[in-house]
């Protein structure tokens, strides 16, 4: 059975303004095995039109005449069961040949809700994708069958295993006899006689005179007082010891950021992203609580370098405050930065604070032990390496899954590493556990 006959067939709506990049994206929904209900371009399509069309997703290409109009359609965009797909309109103008095939499949399986991207004919190969649990042991023998072996053979062996003759148990003394008191018990440790000299060997045993038997009187025993000899103890004295005093007028509270090192405190959570960014960016920042501890600080990469568009994008969806980043100014716990190419950052006491840097944000630059790092759909493949090397420092490092990973390479590869996977609300649960304020008492949890 077909993934097709499992799920109906998708109605989609289409919104774009007439040109290549509507051409394309209609042809890859051709190919996705859809049913457009819509197209149109947003500038003119009302609000009461894209409800009547009653589409499951709204595919959308961004340009910045389309701003205006996607605030006007916003009460039809936000309907229960309607899914938005974002895509930039300049790359789908210029998607073409093998890289619009790929990401037709990627678009037709977020469409379908499989997972289905590999080309005709590959449906066979193994898949790359991680799995949860331990493997399964290898089948072990009985316990019997493993020792049998070896208790045969060491039977077969045992006769040709040397004795030991150096040694020889004693043999009881005449002399002694078993002693059925203390005193015959002291009596017989004590040293045996003298041997009789040669001459008076030949003398009759009779006429030698037997010593008498060695008795012990315990009786008169007793303990050693050792308190005799020592010298008188002085009487005792029922006065009450000593109190010591305490003085605390010359304490002081202790600074415990005094002693950090520059940057300590500067924790922040970057976000990387690209092709496919647009989608998975919301649905993080739209599950980010209302407070965090650290500042957010997003980087995607865009064709033309319209970061004042993806900023209020994302303002409409996020609960922080959205505002692009620029020189000489300090990141803000609590609040979202976007970065253009040309910002970096730099780790000061206070945090961190934003600057012109011509090779954009340093993962390298960043405090480990206070930092977190995601890598969504079309981060760069550059970022892995640091991005590794910041986790071992103690950073927490994570990595998009899922079906909405249009570009997973980078992604994949810090999850293969063992870093933490998820969609994009998990990841930002996970972030709002680690770092979320209570914003009644301004704690963390």
């Amino acid at each position: 059975m077909s993934v097709s006959d499992v799920n109906p067939v998708p109605a989609v709506a289409l919104l774009a303004r007439p040109g290549a990049a509507r051409e394309r994206l209609r042809e890859a929904l051709a190919h996705a095995d859809v049913q457009i209900v819509l197209e149109d371009d947003p500038v003119t399509l009302e609000p009461q039109a894209l409800a009547d069309a009653h589409p499951q997703f709204v595919v959308i290409a961004l340009e910045a005449a389309i701003e205006d109009a996607l605030e006007r359609l916003e009460p039809a965009l936000s309907a229960p069961g309607l899914t938005l797909v974002f895509d930039e309109a300049e790359l789908a103008a210029r998607r073409d040949g093998w890289e619009a095939q790929r990401w037709g499949r990627h678009l037709s399986a977020k469409l379908h809700g499989h997972q289905q991207v590999l080309p005709p004919g590959a449906e066979d190969e193994p898949s790359l994708q991680l799995e949860p649990g331990r493997p399964s042991p290898p089948p072990v023998p009985p316990k019997d069958e493993v020792l049998h072996a070896h208790m045969e053979q060491a039977q077969d062996w045992a006769g040709d295993v040397p004795a030991d003759s150096l040694y020889a148990p004693p043999t009881p003394s005449p002399s002694f006899a078993e002693p059925v008191s203390l005193e015959q018990h002291l009596a017989a440790l004590q040293a045996l006689p003298p041997e009789p000299a040669a001459d008076a060997a030949e003398a009759p045993a009779a006429d030698a005179p037997v010593p008498p038997p060695v008795s012990f009187d315990h009786t008169a025993w007793s303990l050693v007082d050792e308190a005799a000899d020592a010298p008188a103890a002085a009487p005792a004295r029922n006065e009450p010891p000593a109190v010591p005093s305490f003085e605390t007028g010359h304490l002081s509270l202790v600074d415990l950021d005094a002693g950090l090192p520059a940057g300590a405190r500067a924790g922040s959570l970057l976000v990387l992203a690209g092709i496919g960014g647009p989608d998975a960016l919301r649905r993080l920042l739209g599950a980010l609580p209302t407070g965090l501890a650290v500042p957010v600080l997003v980087h995607m990469r865009l064709d033309g370098g319209r970061y004042g568009n993806l900023v209020k994008q994302m303002a409409r969806v996020s609960p922080l405050p959205v505002q692009l980043a620029e020189a000489g100014q300090r990141a803000t716990p609590g609040e979202v930065h976007i970065l253009s190419d040309d910002i970096g950052v730099r780790a000061a006491a206070d945090g961190l604070h934003f600057q012109t840097d011509p090779l954009g944000v340093s993962i390298a630059g960043l405090p480990a032990e206070h930092s977190a790092l995601i890598l969504l759909s079309g981060a760069d493949l550059a970022h892995v390496g640091p991005a590794l090397d910041l986790a071992a420092a103690g950073a927490w490092v994570a990595g998009q899954v899922g079906e909405g990973c249009y570009d997973p390479a980078a992604a994949t590869a810090v999850v293969a590493a063992g870093m933490v996977a998820g969609e994009p609300q998990e990841l930002a649960r996970a972030i709002a556990a680690r770092w979320g304020v209570d914003e009644d008492n301004g704690e963390t949890p």
